[in-house]
């Protein structure tokens, strides 16, 4: 009997100890959940300080732009650069009559046809060149004396050839981003390694396999460098052609502005270009990545 008194406690704290375990599943659940929570606050909070420390000079640039000009310049000299909001209002007066967009559209046409044009002509002759030494030596001197030549010095020359319609500035935005993809081309041929060409040899892989699967995909970041150069040569060119002889278009936009003394439509209008030379740049950037996968891979597996 003594016996059997003396077990119940043991007996009764048994059926109790059960709910303690059940009840500190749903407490470690909670604590996971908690601290996951707490480090993906703290990731999001280091890429936010992280993105802010790279829009600080923006940021500076704009507010300075806004502020200098109110409180650091003279009246005088406010008349030739107006305070950041005021652009932005001529800016969006330009939007809402739709005339922003009928001058971005005009210089896209012509930059986008141009850059198309010369992206592949200067691919296409810069691996036959790359890949064919006695070619390189023929014209190589040629396009030496062309590639130091300025576009915006045969400007002129085009227009007399070709008149000052579409003809002349898309050939000039051609000329101008052909070069940068035509060296690019053939600097990345000529500077794959020695190495994978030869164990690509090795393999009995044939001369069309080993340009497609070997030297073309070790080429692409070179290639497109001078792709990225190209086409913020190719906005660059235009803007400048379309202000000497055009009807339509950023260029012409700006310097209509500027001689109508419409000072804020003329910062508005530079503006637009700047952001549209950052778009382009980063649509070439991801357009690199998205080629150059490959190495990212290896990367990754090395």
């Amino acid at each position: 009997m003594t016996t059997t008194l003396a077990q119940q406690p043991a007996a009764s704290a048994a059926p109790n100890q059960a709910p303690v375990v059940g009840h500190s599943i749903p407490a470690e659940k909670e604590r996971r959940s908690t601290t996951a929570t707490l480090a993906f606050l703290r990731a999001a909070a280091a890429r936010a300080g992280s993105g802010l420390w790279k829009a600080a000079g923006i940021l500076a640039f704009l507010a300075l732009w806004e502020l200098g000009p109110t409180y650091l310049a003279s009246p005088s000299t406010r008349v030739f650069l107006p305070p950041l909001h005021e652009v932005l209002a001529a800016w969006g007066k330009l939007f809402e009559s739709g005339t922003i967009q009928g001058h971005l559209a005009a210089s896209l046409t012509r930059s986008v046809t141009g850059f198309g044009a010369a992206l592949v002509a200067g691919v296409s002759l810069g691996l036959l060149i790359a890949w064919y030494g006695r070619l390189n030596s023929v014209l190589n001197p040629l396009l030496e004396l062309f590639r130091n030549t300025a576009a915006l010095a045969l400007l002129p020359v085009f227009t007399l050839l070709l008149g000052i319609g579409e003809e002349s500035k898309i050939s000039i935005v051609a000329y101008a981003a052909f070069f940068p993809v035509l060296l690019n081309t053939i600097a990345g041929v000529k500077t794959v390694d020695p190495l994978l060409i030869r164990a690509a040899k090795s393999l009995g892989l044939s001369s069309l396999a080993l340009f497609r699967k070997v030297i073309l995909p070790s080429a692409v970041p070179t290639i497109f460098t001078g792709i990225r150069m190209a086409g913020t040569a190719s906005i660059l060119v235009l803007i400048a052609a379309e202000m000497v002889g055009a009807k339509a278009g950023l260029g012409y936009l700006i310097v209509n502005a500027q001689s109508s003394f419409l000072i804020p439509d003329m910062y508005a209008g530079i503006l637009t270009v700047s952001l549209l030379g950052l778009a382009v740049n980063f649509l070439l950037v991801a357009l690199e990545r998205h080629f150059s996968r490959w190495r990212t891979a290896v990367g990754a597996g090395s």
